[in-house]
């Protein structure tokens, strides 16, 4: 009995290859549901942990539209765990990488990668560094608040309650993240508009405990302060906790950015003065239905603005 070898040219074969790698790239686009990767700052943070249980809530209610994989790091500061984070969602191949970057700059090469692999990238919250992203020639979308709109507003309400050469300082952000420039430069606008004396200005990274051992440094440093601007209502917090130690919580006033539910109750008590809510819950259902409409439409991505409130005591009465 023969046995027959079927011998395929070389032009033959590169048409099974090239058949084959048709197929496979394919797979991507019709194996069924997108998958969006959601890429977070620290979960440690409530603002982040509301901003996972928005996403989480619409996912579950589109469960047939899209898959999510979300994901957080250990603290503001764990860049190159969010890196990490970033390479292994495109070993992944999802479609999609929604992220708010726990640094401006260091990201964008990572991103550019995901790009490069054919995954759509949303950046949220945070906005990727201009002169980076134009250095990498690269343009990522962002979908959030004007941060620097946000804070100014919280100033001036804040201006409203004291009167022109008041002591003021400004707890900042990390200082490698745009929100938190942004932030800072609100403040500053509100209260050089408004007069102020901006005696310290100092980050607080971000967090409670950092922010409180600053705070403690700058009360016994300027006891005459009138006011505290807080870049997020976690350092908030410490600053809350610092002026209570040192009997001046109803002396120096206080706000923040982000509305977490932990500063409700400090507003409606009046030991907090105002804060911004920009939608913790929704901030990245934002990011993942723009990220869908890209792929379904193949739409050019752009820029998206998203809102940004006032709360006070007066607005929290008023909400049912």
């Amino acid at each position: 009995m023969r046995t027959y070898r079927t011998v395929l040219t070389p032009s033959a074969l590169i048409a099974v290859v090239v058949c084959c790698l048709g197929l496979a790239g394919c797979k991507k686009e019709t194996a069924g549901k997108p998958r969006i990767a959601l890429v977070m700052k620290s979960l440690a943070n409530e603002f982040f942990l509301t901003m996972e249980n928005g996403a989480r809530a619409h996912q579950k209610a589109h469960a047939a539209d899209y898959d999510l994989i979300a994901n957080g790091i250990k603290d503001e500061l764990d860049i190159s765990r969010q890196i990490d984070l970033v390479e292994q969602m495109i070993a992944q191949r999802v479609n999609a990488i929604v992220i708010a970057p726990a640094d401006s700059k260091a990201l964008v090469p990572v991103c550019k990668k995901a790009v490069a692999a054919g995954i759509t990238v949303i950046n949220i919250d945070n906005q990727f560094d201009a002169a980076v992203l134009a250095d990498q020639q690269l343009k990522l979308p962002f979908v959030g608040p004007d941060n620097r709109k946000g804070a100014r507003m919280v100033g001036d309400y804040l201006a409203g309650k004291l009167k022109a050469g008041d002591k003021v300082a400004i707890l900042e952000g990390a200082p490698s993240a745009f929100n938190a420039i942004q932030r800072r430069l609100g403040f500053e606008d509100a209260m050089k508009a408004a007069g102020m004396k901006i005696v310290s200005s100092q980050s607080g990274f971000w967090e409670t405990d950092k922010a409180n051992q600053v705070a403690a440094a700058v009360i016994t440093e300027h006891p005459d302060l009138k006011a505290f601007l807080c870049s997020n209502d976690s350092m908030a917090l410490g600053v809350i906790a610092a002026l209570r130690a040192a009997n001046k919580l109803d002396r120096v006033l206080v706000v923040g950015y982000d509305n977490i539910s932990a500063v409700q109750q400090l507003l409606k008590e009046g030991k907090m003065l105002a804060t911004a809510d920009q939608r913790a819950d929704q901030l990245a259902v934002f990011g993942i239905e723009y990220a869908l409409e890209i792929i379904r439409q193949k739409t050019t991505p752009a820029d998206r603005e998203t809102p940004v409130e006032l709360i006070t005591a007066e607005t929290l009465a008023r909400k049912p």
